[in-house]
């Protein structure tokens, strides 16, 4: 049986504006996603897709309703969450490396202690931090893992925007967490380098079996990337929708000539669109 990762029951969201009309962003949206599920968000402008990823990445308050991981209320900003955003927030100071090994710095692991537990009769364990040598094989491997060997040295200033973000992404992949949240990450990219990322972030999701929610403007990368895509009504921000994807994995831009491919765009697209005619209004 799937094990529910993270669960968003009945959330609100209003925006207080002094003086003005306030903004309802989220009315009672729930959503429940399982243990290596790729969902993708799509919705017209203004529907409150990134006000739900802030709120489960615990970067914003909520005014109702619950958003809990691994069963716990999400209070601010954890461990078990890695956020990435369409801006790299890279430290420029920062070799490639060394951004990447920063996400590790303040994990611990599980080491064994030599004794047993004399409660389960199991090897006891304790908690320590990663040595400099182990951050930086980790930091080494998730480097590898998106394609950046031999820019270890370099700093952000001297990489293109789409190698910017494949030190982004390993940073995030870096942090361990159960959760990945992604806002657009490549939606400041050229069409080339925006198909090779895509890529780049299945295979990496494959070997990683992490749980990814992923906002996007572009339908057809959202058909392309999810195994189930979340429809969100015009403001205020509800679901409108949910559509399983029954593509088969691996995908690439080939994948999007398959003509069941066309089928979820078109479903999904014209789902969208009427949204964004309700905006328009």
């Amino acid at each position: 049986m799937a094990r529910t990762v993270f669960e968003v029951k009945d959330l609100q969201k209003v925006y207080k504006v002094p003086g003005g009309k306030d903004v309802h962003a989220l009315n009672n949206v729930s959503l429940v996603v399982q243990e290596n599920e790729f969902i993708c968000v799509v919705g017209p402008s203004g529907c409150g897709k990134t006000t739900l990823l802030n709120i489960i990445a615990g970067l914003e308050p909520y005014d109702s309703g619950s958003v809990t991981i691994q069963g716990q209320p999400v209070i601010g900003p954890g461990p078990d969450r890695a956020v990435i955003f369409q801006q790299y927030a890279l430290y420029p100071w920062m070799t490639v490396r060394k951004n990447v090994e920063f996400a590790i710095k303040f994990q611990t692991h599980d080491v064994s202690t030599g004794q047993t537990d004399p409660v389960t009769g199991k090897p006891a364990m304790k908690s320590v931090h990663y040595t400099r040598k182990e951050r930086e094989a980790l930091a080494q491997k998730y480097i590898n893992m998106v394609n950046l060997e031999g820019f270890e040295e370099s700093y952000p200033s001297g990489l293109s925007g789409g190698m910017k973000q494949r030190v982004a992404l390993a940073r995030g992949y870096a942090i361990h967490s159960d959760v990945l949240l992604m806002d657009e990450p490549f939606g400041a990219l050229d069409a080339q380098t925006r198909a090779q990322l895509q890529e780049d972030l299945l295979s990496t999701w494959a070997q990683e079996k992490k749980t990814c929610l992923f906002i996007t403007h572009d339908v057809e990368e959202a058909v392309l990337l999810a195994t189930k895509v979340i429809i969100m009504s015009a403001r205020p921000g509800r679901i409108k929708s949910a559509i399983d994807i029954d593509l088969p994995y691996p995908r690439n831009q080939a994948t999007k000539m398959d003509g069941k491919f066309n089928e979820y765009k078109n479903q999904i697209w014209d789902q969208v669109y009427k949204e964004y005619l309700e905006v328009k209004q």
